[in-house]
């Protein structure tokens, strides 16, 4: 089962990226816990976009695929790499992920995207050192294109709340916390946290279950499995629509949960969307 599941996923990847690519080494974030100092951090929104690096030529995915972005859109950005997100608006990932995914750029869609960096990669110094860096830098490149998510302190974790509950409201995602005083890292390090009225994670589908009632001749759930190798079935978030065309087997879904079982599997797992592959 495995070793068929193993090929069906990477027959997948080979279908919609046929070239092999490096990914590149960047931070990734765990979930904030209650009880930090959180004056030892600078907070940003969260944006629910593309991760994408510029390797000081070209746009780079999260797993090192090429972002076929129009060449007038990076044309002013600098030869010192950079890590941000792609993002057009609160709201707006599908028609982004449409823009993004595209090997034929379409200028009108791309004039909607901003590159939102927060990060420099490999640079010395303090994160906050590294962020008024960018602040410098994108002043100089003066880019419609680039723009430098805005940093900020919050005093207490009452605060934080509030700040959350106000992105929240305007349909934002979340909050990043970076530690101010972290130097450059890679990997997945608790020096970057992220806060969400929901958390979320990736799964990748590797069947389906057919449905039951009402949803005889339609998908149930997904059998989906886990970073970890853990599996559970995903049956809650879908529109009739998606039981009729479930997501694909070997294709990757998001999915929204409140905690973990004592077994390490999520409470409340709803899905969320399919996960275009970047």
């Amino acid at each position: 089962m495995c070793l068929i599941k193993a090929c069906i996923i990477l027959v997948f990847t080979m279908w919609v990226f046929p070239a092999y690519a490096t990914a590149p080494d960047i931070l990734l974030a765990h979930i904030y816990q209650q009880g930090l100092d959180v004056r030892e951090y600078l907070i940003s929104e969260k944006l629910d976009g593309i991760r994408a690096v510029w390797d000081g030529k070209q746009l780079v995915s999260r797993q090192g695929h090429p972002i076929h972005a129009p060449a007038w859109f990076t044309k002013q950005f600098p030869s010192q790499a950079l890590d941000g997100e792609l993002w057009i608006a609160r709201g707006q990932f599908e028609l982004l992920s449409a823009t993004v995914r595209q090997t034929v750029p379409e200028d009108a869609a791309w004039r909607k995207v901003i590159y939102y960096v927060f990060e420099l990669p490999n640079a010395e110094g303090s994160f906050a050192d590294r962020a008024r860096r960018l602040e410098q830098l994108a002043r100089k490149v003066n880019s419609p294109y680039l723009k430098v998510i805005k940093q900020f302190h919050v005093q207490d974790e009452q605060s934080l709340k509030r700040t959350l509950d106000n992105v929240v409201a305007k349909h934002g995602e979340g909050l990043m916390l970076h530690r101010a005083d972290a130097p450059y890292l890679t990997g997945r390090n608790h020096a970057l946290l992220k806060l969400k009225p929901q958390l979320d994670a990736e799964a990748i589908v590797i069947a389906h279950v057919p449905g039951k009632g009402k949803y005889v001749g339609k998908m149930g759930a997904l059998l989906v499995e886990m970073p970890d190798g853990l599996q559970f079935k995903l049956g809650t978030g879908f529109s009739d629509a998606e039981r009729a065309n479930p997501p694909p087997i070997g294709s990757q879904v998001t999915y929204t949960y409140r905690d973990i079982t004592k077994k390490g599997k999520p409470k409340f797992a709803s899905f969320v969307r399919v996960r275009p592959p970047e």
